[in-house]
């Protein structure tokens, strides 16, 4: 056995011991208040995607209260030049929903009587060109982009109004809705973002409500015929009131009734309408009962209507502020918390920023009970990993690789309820061998994430310029991380070998957690 692997074996068995979801959180409780530094730390953690070099201690001369104040307003943090540019350079990013359609979806494939070959060569070209730069832009945004919050919140949505990327058209849109209606509304109004959600290809398509029609509508026929209830479901029990709120089975009905005719612009989008259409000749034209309310037979306002009743239903007050708990300060949501975020949400008519705002003033957040217990996903743990040791990315696959062994794939979870952010979801002995692998392969300096994948140059040109990329000094990564590590772990790494340093700072039970 060598003394890698030793090493990697003992610090899964450190890992699933600290892991074992207390942490000492409890025997913490009643300590000091966190320091500027630990404060420091702790907003880049929850508010931000970890510390890159320096983050730190810029947060400290900053004060963590404004640091908060300039994340809670994206518009105001300049992007970096180089980020703009090297986003501008990925063309189908740039491209909207109906371009995309144009480009590369039903349009361009073969007619029915092509064979499978054809047909398989056609989604190819969207798989080679598309999701990679989906893929990078997300990267990209994560490890770069100053406005931290806003792409963790981005995330947050994404996972609370999830599509499948696997699933036919949506790989054509699924960036496109990441990017034009979650980024942009992430920290907006709640019925806004509902809204935008609700008119975007991406999800009419992924829960089917682009196919659903009233019964014995002039339209409903063929691949149109029939109600579907998918979406109306998952609109009641993911997206606003949540399981067990109150809502009945004849709710699920009346919703899809309601929201019936809602579709896809197809014929439109080939002569470069926009993608969402209201077609009344498939639409259930009857009065509705939805949560003990008539709503008068109508058009598309009748959707409208249930769209603002549901946006500010109390029981979607309670499960955003529920979910928003659970992903900032605690797995186990403390009641008074989320009541007091849920009277938030209703009192600003759904102001997300304002809601974070009583959040991140809370003295929950700020507990040392909740200091550095919240177990990274795989996502949170790549990308800390990433920021933590400046490695550039310019190779997605390697990360699209390790995601995909790790259980959380970008844009791959198939079912509506998009993954979770709880420790019990992602601790186990085989991820934690996984991720110590991972992060020994950025420590040396020669990971592939950091080494292009352009192609050959042709005969006679010039090679671009390599990126220089060096073995992560371990002194730096200890300096960057020196508030979530504790003096066991500075005597453990101090007495390592220097070639294993690297290792046990990011692999260690610590930097495990955020």
């Amino acid at each position: 056995m060598t003394l890698t692997i030793k090493k990697r074996c003992v610090l899964a068995a450190a890992l699933l011991v600290a892991g074992s979801g207390a942490l000492n959180a409890q025997a913490q409780a009643d300590q000091a208040p966190l320091n500027d530094s630990e404060k420091a730390l702790h907003v880049l953690n929850r508010l931000a995607y970890g510390p890159r070099p320096g983050d730190v201690d810029a947060v400290k001369r900053l004060g963590a209260k404004r640091y908060i104040e300039q994340q809670l307003n994206p518009d105001s943090i300049a992007l970096p030049v180089e980020l703009t540019d090297k986003l501008s350079g990925l063309s189908t990013y740039q491209l909207t929903p109906t371009q995309l359609y144009q480009q590369y979806g039903p349009p361009s494939f073969p007619p029915n009587s092509a064979t499978p070959e054809e047909k398989n060569a056609a989604r190819q070209r969207a798989n080679k060109e598309i999701t990679p730069q989906a893929h990078l832009a997300r990267l990209w945004l994560a490890t770069e982009s100053p406005r931290q919050l806003q792409e963790v919140m981005t995330e947050f949505w994404f996972n609370h109004f999830n599509v499948f990327e696997g699933k036919d058209w949506v790989r054509y849109w699924n960036a496109e809705y990441e990017k034009d209606v979650l980024r942009p509304n992430a920290l907006g109004n709640f019925r806004q973002l509902l809204g935008a959600v609700a008119h975007h290809p991406a999800m009419l398509y992924y829960l089917d409500n682009w196919l659903s029609s009233g019964a014995n509508t002039p339209e409903a026929k063929g691949r149109f015929k029939g109600l579907n209830e998918n979406y109306g479901r998952e609109l009641l029990e993911l997206h606003t009131m949540g399981v067990d709120s109150g809502y009945s089975q004849a709710d699920v009905i009346a919703l899809a009734r309601i929201l019936t005719g809602w579709t896809i612009n197809e014929k439109g989008m080939k002569d470069g309408q926009p993608p969402f259409i209201f077609n009344p000749r498939r639409h259930d034209a009857g009065d509705k009962i939805l949560l003990g309310q008539r709503i008068q037979g109508g058009d598309a306002q009748e959707g409208e209507q249930a769209l603002d009743k549901l946006a500010m239903h109390p029981a979607t007050a309670h499960f955003i502020a529920n979910k928003l708990v659970q992903y900032f300060v605690s797995d186990h949501p403390q009641p008074a918390l989320v009541e007091k975020l849920a009277r938030r949400f209703l009192s600003t008519d759904g102001d997300i920023k304002a809601v974070l705002h009583t959040l991140f003033d809370s003295p929950e957040f700020w507990s040392r009970s909740n200091y550095q217990t919240k177990f990274k996903t795989p996502y949170q743990y790549i990308v800390s990993s990433l920021r933590a040791t400046a490695t550039p990315v310019l190779n997605v696959k390697p990360i699209d690789g390790v995601l995909n062994q790790l259980g959380q794939p970008l844009y791959g979870w198939l079912t509506p309820e998009g993954y979770k952010f709880s420790e019990e979801a992602w601790l186990n002995p085989d991820a934690l061998l996984r991720r110590i692998n991972f992060v020994n392969g950025l420590s040396n300096g020669k990971s592939p994430i950091a080494r292009s994948e352009t192609p050959p140059p042709a005969a006679g040109s010039t090679p671009p310029p390599a990126a220089t990329v060096v073995p992560v000094d371990p002194q730096q990564l200890m300096q960057t991380l020196t508030p979530m590590l504790d003096q066991r772990s500075f005597g453990t790494i101090a007495n390592a070998p220097p070639n294993l340093r690297v290792g046990l700072i990011l692999g260690g039970p610590d930097f495990m957690k955020r």
